[in-house]
């Protein structure tokens, strides 16, 4: 692939950084909400919602609203890692960005949002019905947070297979390795964090697998720009 303009340049790494910003926006809001222990006589699911139970609503309002427009940052920056790569990887590059577009419809809205819409629903039962408050919960989330979740991760798959094809293959002006720098790698490593068992750091940096691993990819490649071809 033929090596960037200065002016191109320029543009991608406005682009990075933005990404960059997206993503650290998006870590202060899941961190904030996932900061906690949970109680272990409790499992799954219902362990995991002992964690929220002394956040205040104004605590959850934040966490969405960063979420809401960190995101929506992170899946337009996608859309200009698109312009990255050759026509050679035009496969790639349309697989990425059909990623990207269901990245931004369906992750702010459609599964951010909910989740902490849930949260919220779950800690107010808690204290007006607290023997219900779990179920209605799961009724609630299978219903209107599921549909959009399960799309949101098909999205995330197509994303990643192109990202990951492009640079890999060389479609790319960043050397075949920067392949590293994807999603997948960075939420991967973040996840590791769960056998460090009930403390509240590591489920706060948990809560932020995703919007940690758009950090490891935005600011990988930020910082691997100095090895771009030039014309």
């Amino acid at each position: 692939m033929n090596g960037m303009e200065r002016s191109a340049l320029h543009k991608l790494r406005i682009v990075l950084i933005t990404g960059l910003i997206g993503g650290c926006m998006t870590f202060v809001g899941d961190f904030i909400l996932g900061y906690g222990t949970y109680d272990e006589s409790l499992t799954g699911l219902e362990r995991k919602l002992s964690t929220y139970l002394p956040h205040s609503d104004a605590l959850l309002f934040w966490s969405a609203f960063l979420g809401l427009i960190g995101i929506s940052l992170e899946g337009v920056c996608y859309l200009g890692v698109c312009r990255l790569i050759s026509k050679e990887g035009a496969g790639y590059a349309r697989l990425l960005r059909a990623g990207a577009y269901g990245y931004m419809i369906f992750a702010p809205c459609g599964v951010h949002v909910p989740c902490l819409s849930a949260v919220f629903f779950h800690n107010h039962m808690a204290q007006v019905s607290p023997e219900t408050a779990y179920d209605l919960t799961v009724r609630f989330g299978m219903y209107f947070l599921l549909p959009a979740t399960i799309l949101f991760f098909v999205f995330l798959i197509i994303m990643n297979i192109g990202q990951i094809g492009a640079f890999a293959k060389g479609h790319t002006p960043f050397p075949k390795r920067c392949w590293i720098f994807c999603l997948p790698i960075g939420m991967a490593a973040t996840m590791l964090l769960k056998l460090a068992g009930n403390h509240a750091l590591a489920s706060a940096l948990t809560a932020g697998w995703i919007s940690i691993g758009n950090i490891w990819m935005f600011g990988g490649l930020l910082l691997s720009m100095k090895h771009i071809r030039t014309k």
